[in-house]
């Protein structure tokens, strides 16, 4: 067998017995690389060593991976206001959670009859939430239900804190306005009666 040394350079052609001498000698293991080549190309290697390199560069491959996750929520053609609002709200965390949104709209009955109900409500959800999701697919009939793919965009997760606006601009709208009223009465000049309504 063609025999490679632990770095990598040609040690020869060896037969299989010496090969073993090889390596047990350097106190490693004896890897066949190549079985269908003539002669079979074998190198020398901690094969142990090899092993765990093998699991970590395929652990880190793991992690690097973007998951993405896809979620679904269902709407009715006929939804009131009320439900509309909590289900957007739930479009909108999802989004926020970078996961992808399938929207269904669900039609029974004589609904069916009507698909530009459900689009509209769909397109109207996606105008709703441009600002974090961008239509991935377009709302599309399927049997009985419509259904489109919202994805998250840049904006998506990106948290606004009020505690980092500047308020200065605020006190001194407060400041204008106190100095537009008329000034308030000296401690001494004398109150206003004020009426006081008794109940009989």
């Amino acid at each position: 067998m063609r025999l490679v040394g632990e770095e990598g350079g040609q040690v020869g052609i060896l037969e299989t017995r010496e090969a073993l001498d090889f390596a047990f000698k350097k106190g490693l293991d004896l890897v066949e690389v190549a079985a269908g080549a003539d002669p079979p190309v074998a190198r020398v290697m901690d094969y142990s060593k090899y092993r765990y390199e093998q699991e970590q560069r395929a652990k880190q491959a793991r992690k690097h991976q973007l998951q993405i996750h896809i979620k679904e929520i269902k709407f009715r053609p006929k939804i009131g206001v009320h439900d509309y609002e909590t289900k957007k709200g739930h479009v909108v965390r999802f989004l926020n959670q970078r996961a992808k949104v399938k929207v269904t709209i669900m039609f029974r009955g004589r609904e069916t009859l009507h698909p530009e109900r459900g689009r509209d409500l769909l397109l109207r959800l996606a105008e709703d939430v441009k600002e974090i999701g961008a239509v991935e697919q377009q709302p599309t009939l399927d049997g009985r239900n419509m259904v489109m793919v919202l994805g998250p965009t840049k904006n998506a997760g990106v948290k606004t804190d009020a505690k980092d606006e500047d308020i200065t601009g605020g006190e001194e709208a407060v400041q204008d306005e106190l100095d537009g009223e008329a000034p308030a009465p000296a401690r001494d000049e004398e109150p206003q009666p004020r009426e006081e309504v008794v109940e009989a």
